[in-house]
């Protein structure tokens, strides 16, 4: 499998805003917050969240392994971590293991805590996001070797942020997905559910004539507002969402 590293950040990044990256250990985060907003001190702020939120999940694996390796829904040992029963509950609607959805978690979780400080703001987090905006947004869709990879975008509405926008591969990227779609994207007003969502979603994805029963799997989930599934030149879409082309 063929993956560059986070190469599509050039892409993904607003123009009206400043971006900076914050990496605690497997915790790679691309932010956009308003100019003005922006501060050295800011970044470090971000820093030390994730790394208490990491120090609260890393102690809390260690009591409960299981939590680390379940692949469906797990009960959750007494006093976890907010995080965890987070991510915990968005993967029992889902019906993934909890790990699923960690990623989201954190775009969610540092997301949310930025937007008491900045109107706008984008966290991106492998792929998922978590965003809030005051004008209109695109957000391409990369799904490796597919046609129709960085040829659309969903466009989002102010109206319709805060939002998760989460993204999941069978063929690109190192996360774990038993299907073989080339791109997952699931919207939901939690980027915690997005994620595990998009993980259940691309679990389904085996050739491309799975792609409608997948997205119309994906939007009967509580909580998921919209799907994207892409498997080679093979397109479906359900629910609260607005394609266009990428470049316009």
């Amino acid at each position: 499998m063929e993956y560059t590293e986070r190469s599509y950040r050039g892409q993904f990044r607003q123009d009206d805003l400043v971006h900076f990256q914050v990496v605690v250990r497997q915790t790679d985060l691309d932010i956009g917050v308003r100019r003005e907003r922006f501060s050295p001190e800011l970044a470090r702020w971000v820093e030390e969240m994730v790394r208490q939120q990491r120090e609260l999940l890393e102690k809390y694996i260690e009591e409960d392994p299981a939590f680390l390796h379940a692949l469906t829904p797990c009960q959750l040992l007494p006093g976890a971590p907010p995080i965890a029963s987070d991510m915990a509950a968005a993967a029992c609607l889902a019906g993934v293991g909890p790990m699923a959805a960690v990623a989201g978690a954190f775009a969610q979780y540092i997301g949310a805590a930025l937007a008491k400080r900045s109107k706008d703001v984008i966290v991106e987090n492998g792929g998922d996001i978590y965003l809030r905006s005051t004008r209109p947004r695109r957000i391409g869709i990369f799904a490796g070797k597919s046609p129709l990879s960085n040829r659309i975008a969903l466009s989002i509405r102010p109206e319709d942020t805060p939002l998760g926008v989460c993204t999941s591969s069978g063929t690109v990227g190192p996360s774990l997905s038993l299907g073989n779609a080339d791109a997952v994207v699931i919207l939901s007003p939690s980027a915690i559910l997005a994620d595990a969502a998009a993980t259940a979603a691309g679990n389904l994805v085996r050739s491309k004539e799975d792609v409608q029963t997948a997205a119309e799997f994906a939007k009967g989930i509580e909580g998921v507002t919209g799907a994207v599934i892409i498997k080679e030149d093979r397109l479906a879409a359900c629910g609260q969402l607005k394609l266009v082309p990428l470049n316009i």
